[in-house]
């Protein structure tokens, strides 16, 4: 079978999210002998992607400008003949014979459309509504997301797949004190802290968090008000308000933004910190809380959307719309030394479930299915 793949998504420095998963596919496709993969991009791959080999080809090309909607189908016309083609992210190729499958990370675009830049919240909406109608099959990286789906563009329930996304087993688990040392080092950071890890964007709820953060240093007891905040993440869109919120409220020396931290880093990061926390209004999966559960950190997220399904009851829940619900979660978990080693415990068991080699599995064995029928 030969399986065409946008690869565009894994194609970028500093990967989160929809990137992680891109990357990691590409990963695990080359393994499987079976089958013949040419990976489509608009520019050269980096050169941390997989190397190429008998089964497994990249072809680069433009021009960049609308190349999902235009050089890609073109291409795809003239080019080998494929069983199927399969994007890593929302987007097929507009205007193409050839069948394909998408991705689905999530909908959040139209439950808080508030919370996008006009530009792209057309585009998503767009592009993605057109994706989803003329897809072969899609793939959703979680049940919750799988629902949204089959509700929002009534699309038939056995035309989606879940596929859980996974983490990168090799980096993350716990860290030496060493390793951990050297990194808050490194990012300055002093004593013991909290840490939220995602990308800095209204939906990630962030300025809640840091409210809540403010509740729990200037109105707890000694051992909590010692406690830093720390954000890793790059920036996204509309973070203004996020960075505000911290002068606003005066707490600036007690949160650290650090910016993208490499995965050579993270792990020691996330382990280092007592509490991950992660209050997003809206998650398609969230791979940073079960990167945090494998380094051994306990974790507290949001009742909503896919995080409930992904962590079970391995980690604390809170309300992301209720400042104190969340200020709350975070200080039972800090101040509860039992309920601490339980959901660390949980925690590593939860991991268990989530792999990028069975993701792959899933998706290979569903593309065979596809290209077959």
């Amino acid at each position: 079978m030969i399986i065409g793949i946008d690869g565009n998504e894994a194609n970028v420095k500093n990967r989160v999210g929809s990137g992680k998963y891109a990357f990691e596919l590409l990963r695990q496709f080359p393994q499987n002998k079976e089958h013949q993969f040419i990976v489509y991009l608009k520019e050269k791959p980096l050169p941390d992607l997989s190397n190429e080999a008998q089964n497994f080809k990249y072809m680069v090309f433009g021009p960049k400008q609308m190349w999902t909607q235009f050089a890609l189908p073109i291409k795809l016309t003239f080019s080998s003949k494929l069983d199927v083609f399969f994007s890593l992210g929302h987007y097929g190729p507009r205007f193409s014979k050839v069948r394909y499958c998408i991705t689905i990370f999530d909908l959040s675009y139209l439950h808080y459309p508030n919370l996008f830049n006009r530009d792209d919240l057309y585009q998503l909406k767009s592009w993605s509504s057109y994706s989803i109608k003329n897809s072969a099959h899609i793939f959703a990286i979680s049940s919750s997301t799988k629902n949204d789906i089959v509700h929002n563009y009534g699309v038939n329930p056995s035309k989606v797949t879940v596929t859980y996304m996974g983490y990168d087993e090799r980096r993350f688990k716990p860290q030496s004190k060493a390793k951990i040392t050297k990194a808050k080092k490194k990012y300055k950071i002093e004593g013991d802290y909290i840490i939220f890890v995602g990308t800095l964007q209204p939906r990630k709820n962030i300025e809640r968090l840091i409210e809540a953060f403010h509740k729990l240093v200037r109105n707890s007891k000694l051992e909590i008000r010692n406690y830093q905040l720390i954000i890793v993440g790059r920036r996204g869109w509309l973070y203004d308000s996020i960075l505000e919120k911290v002068k606003k409220i005066n707490i600036e020396d007690k949160v650290t933004f650090t910016g993208y931290v490499s995965d050579s880093d993270l792990p020691a990061l996330v382990s280092g910190a007592d509490v991950y926390v992660l209050p997003s209004l809206w998650e398609g999966f969230g791979i940073p809380v079960i990167e945090a559960q494998a380094c051994g950190t306990p974790a507290v997220v949001s009742n909503t959307s896919s995080l409930p399904e992904v962590v079970g009851n391995s980690a604390f829940l809170v309300d992301p719309e209720n400042v104190n619900s969340i200020a709350n979660g975070i200080k039972k978990v800090l101040t509860n030394e039992e309920l601490r080693r339980d959901l660390i415990k949980r925690g590593y068991a939860n991991v268990k479930r989530f792999s990028w080699q069975k993701c792959a599995e899933a998706t290979l064995d569903t593309l065979e299915r596809v290209a077959s029928s």
